[in-house]
């Protein structure tokens, strides 16, 4: 466990504003709201706090630059933007990183991962690549129709119009970094809005696309505001023509529900509850490892890997791995190196953790380690690493996604037990599966109902691979071709041949 250390609250550049229309602009009000670090509790600066006013002026900006502009078929242009954003982005990389540390809690050594650094590698370059080799139009055989004439035809690909883009606060600039990269190379035009939580890396994109690229006006739009129900606006506008969401499962309802009437195309990235399976055959120390995954900036990933199936036979052994494990996660200060764990985001998200935990205990499962507030640690917003075993797959922390840095290491008595309990909830976001032979691990991941499956351990997160869930995890993928795609229409065009 990680001693106590001073925090540090060295101050950053950041920008308030919001980029609506081309223009970086305060709220119409004045108002602003505070972003907190969640590991000191501080305030780190504040940001204009929109209102349906300027989200209706980002709205018809967007949908003018789709409908006005070429942005939507001059694809090199496109292109040279995107690069021109690299390029501004990889010059405030340290700025980049010491801000999402203090704004988001996440630790130092996750902005050299996925907080940072590889989305900063690949989230725009993909797309700005696939361009070039993307089938934007394909031609078929001539054929005759029914009418007896000889046709000629081609299928195109052309931008949805305009997206509304609602990122979380867990990963943003990893979310925010994948959306526009997606959104942008397929031509079309977008209106963002950060969560509440974590505003300041959607601010600061804003501002390098109005400095520093060519991206005209209306383009990139970025809207903050402390009302997260400022986003349902994009879902009800009929001028936005899709919505791409990561968050929450209930949230991902409702935007469903409130796009229903104008029909919106819906990219919904949500919950999850995977499942670990350790196989009887597997090397059983290795594979229990993947249970301080939990710990990764406290839990807040929606495909870790939060319940830990074992077989019984096995299953006290694997505990008492798993206890030592956690007990053992470096945890605290996210400024410090050796720290794998940082704070919950928010009072409300470390409440909403701890009231889990409760109700783990009252329904019968057995709180093996943590579950409380680190008494170590004073200020922000911690809960210890925390594991329940003799667990039950309906009781409600093996089904609710919880968010935090708790595992529910849960018995079976043969793999299609294991499988049957894997696939045994609502979610179908991801999982793993660990055996002493890659040949019948890969038939069990075969088994399991989800988008994304680590396979021994195996990293299925990259720019080129879809990622997504079934089930209630989501609809539609992000990243790879699939995740290109969805942001195109298709069209398909016939004539009468020469």
């Amino acid at each position: 466990m990680a001693e106590p250390t001073k925090i540090h609250t060295g101050k950053i550049h950041t920008e308030p504003r919001m980029l609506v229309g081309g223009k970086l602009i305060e709220a119409d009000s004045g108002r602003t709201f505070d972003n907190v670090n969640p590991a000191t509790e501080e305030v780190i600066g504040q940001v204009a706090d929109g209102s349906h006013a300027e989200m209706q002026r980002a709205i018809d900006a967007a949908r003018r630059a789709f409908d006005e502009t070429d942005w939507s078929t001059d694809r090199a242009f496109r292109r040279h933007c995107l690069l021109q954003l690299q390029e501004a982005l990889e010059a405030e990389r340290d700025e980049l990183r010491e801000e999402l540390i203090l704004e988001v809690g996440c630790p130092r050594s996750t902005t050299d991962g996925p907080q940072l650094a590889a989305p900063l590698a690949h989230a725009l370059r993909y797309p700005a690549e696939l361009m070039d080799t993307f089938a934007w139009e394909t031609a078929f055989p001539d054929t005759r129709d029914y009418r007896g004439v000889l046709t000629s035809r081609q299928v195109k690909k052309e931008p949805v119009g305009v997206v509304g883009a609602i990122v979380p606060w867990n990963a943003p600039f990893e979310v925010t970094l994948s959306k526009l990269g997606q959104t942008l190379a397929t031509g079309n035009t977008v209106v963002l809005k950060p969560a509440p939580d974590t505003p300041f890396n959607a601010t600061r994109i804003g501002r390098l696309v109005a400095e520093q690229t060519d991206i005209p006006a209306g383009v990139v739009n970025i809207v903050t505001s402390s009302d997260h129900l400022l986003a349902e606006d994009l879902s009800l506008s009929p001028k936005v023509d899709m919505i791409s969401f990561t968050g929450s499962t209930a949230t991902g309802k409702r935007i469903a529900e409130k796009s229903a009437p104008t029909l919106k195309r819906l990219f919904l990235e949500l919950g999850g509850k995977s499942a670990a399976i350790v196989l009887d055959d597997a090397d059983l120390a290795g594979a229990v490892g993947a249970g301080i995954g939990v710990c990764s900036h406290a839990g807040q990933g929606c495909a870790l890997q939060t319940r830990m199936l074992l077989p019984r036979s096995r299953y006290d052994e694997g505990v008492a791995l798993l206890k030592d494990l956690l007990a053992a996660a470096p945890y605290g200060d996210p400024q410090r190196p050796d720290v794998m764990m940082g704070p919950l985001v928010s009072a409300k998200q470390r409440d909403r953790v701890l009231g889990y935990i409760e109700k783990g205990v009252a329904e019968g499962a057995t709180l093996a380690l943590g579950g409380g507030r680190p008494a170590h640690l004073p200020k922000g917003w911690y809960v210890e690493p925390t594991l329940f075993t003799d667990v039950d797959n309906s009781m409600t922390i093996a089904q609710e996604e919880i968010f935090g840095p708790v595992l529910c290491v849960i018995p079976y008595e043969d793999e299609d037990d294991a499988v049957r309990i894997a696939n045994d909830s609502v979610y179908g976001l991801s999982g793993g599966v660990y055996s002493g032979s890659l040949e019948r691990a890969l038939a069990v991941a075969g088994r399991i109902r989800t988008g994304t499956l680590s396979v021994q351990g195996g990293n299925f997160y990259a720019a080129d691979l879809p990622f997504g869930g079934y089930k209630h995890s989501g609809l539609g993928r992000q990243n790879g071709v699939a995740g290109f795609d969805q942001y195109l229409e298709t069209k398909s065009l016939a004539w009468p041949a020469a």
